[in-house]
């Protein structure tokens, strides 16, 4: 079976001008999931949410939509707007960590409240519009609670089950819980596929090695730090330096006129880096001066100085 690679929805750097130019440069994605929409009961969405979701900012990729709701008639209808639109699946947040997410009881706070859940998937499986994945945690504080949820989500069609084996209360700290994952690879009787702190082509091959069946992965935080990731992982090679650079020097431009602004899209090219500096061998103290950095020519004059002086790895170094 052919793997299949995702790129994971990360707020504020996968948009859609990253997505399109990500895709141009480095193909191998096989799709694309938005960073979540969060319907409310006004039912409109905002005017940075709908240009994300305009289908003509989204052409030639396989790109999911992603919905964080805990009522059904919010999921309805932004559900409704999206397969107007031509969206072929939606995918169901049950993983965001956040705190102000959690606290209202949304993302990977649903989880802790599961007859309200289990009431939710009721409703919105039985008449859904278009088919719906999911990506969830284990649970909130305790992995010994996705079991039963792995029971609940059995119930239902779920395209796809997204399954990232912690819960809330890790974050993204500590080592992911490979023999719960082992149990829902077993059990689930919707498809699986895989996500969390997958930053190598190697640990690609070391994951699918060890689950057979699992030939989805979706990757984030390492796509991010290495574009070409997904090539990779299907066995292609790295990006040369000079493309890495185009990609990047074109993105910084497309922020810089979308915002009127030099210093705003500098601002979005520093949370890239904060991941991508890893790519470069000893790259902590440029990474360091581009953190601090507060003016564009000098973001600029450093990120010159990064590809002039620092060598381009095969995987990043480190983790966040």
């Amino acid at each position: 079976m052919t793997l299949r690679i995702y790129f994971a929805p990360m707020e504020g750097i996968t948009g859609y001008r990253y997505r399109n130019l990500h895709h141009r440069y480095f193909p191998g994605v096989d799709k694309y999931f938005m960073p979540f929409l969060s319907p409310s009961q006004g039912h409109a969405f905002t005017r940075r949410e709908r240009e994300d979701i305009l289908p003509e900012h989204n052409q030639g990729m396989n790109v999911v939509p992603q919905l964080l709701t805990r009522r059904s008639e919010d999921f309805f209808w932004a559900a409704g707007e999206l397969a107007a639109m031509g969206y072929g699946e939606v995918n169901l947040n049950l993983g965001c960590p956040s705190g102000t997410v959690t606290a209202k009881g949304k993302g990977a706070g649903f989880l802790g409240r599961p007859e309200e859940l289990e009431r939710f998937l009721d409703e919105i499986f039985a008449g859904t519009p278009v088919p719906v994945s999911v990506k969830t945690r284990l649970g909130v504080n305790d992995p010994e609670e996705f079991g039963p949820l792995l029971e609940l989500f059995n119930r239902y069609p779920i395209a796809e089950l997204t399954i990232h084996p912690r819960v809330r209360r890790d974050f993204y700290r500590g080592a992911v819980r490979l023999n719960y994952f082992a149990d829902a690879v077993a059990q689930s009787r919707n498809p699986v596929c895989y996500n969390g702190d997958l930053i190598s082509a190697e640990g690609c091959a070391a994951l699918t090695q060890r689950f057979p069946t699992v030939v989805c992965l979706m990757l984030g935080r390492g796509l991010v730090a290495d574009p070409a990731l997904a090539g990779k992982a299907k066995g292609g090679t790295g990006a040369a330096p000079e493309r890495l650079e185009a990609f990047l020097t074109e993105l910084y431009e497309d922020y810089a006129r979308s915002f009127s602004s030099r210093r705003n899209a500098m601002l979005r090219m520093k949370e890239i880096w904060y991941f991508l500096i890893q790519l470069f061998r000893d790259g902590e103290r440029y990474g360091k001066k581009l953190k601090k950095t507060a003016d564009p020519g000098e973001y600029e004059a450093l990120v010159r100085g990064v590809f002039r002086e620092l060598e381009l790895l095969d995987a990043p170094e480190g983790a966040w």
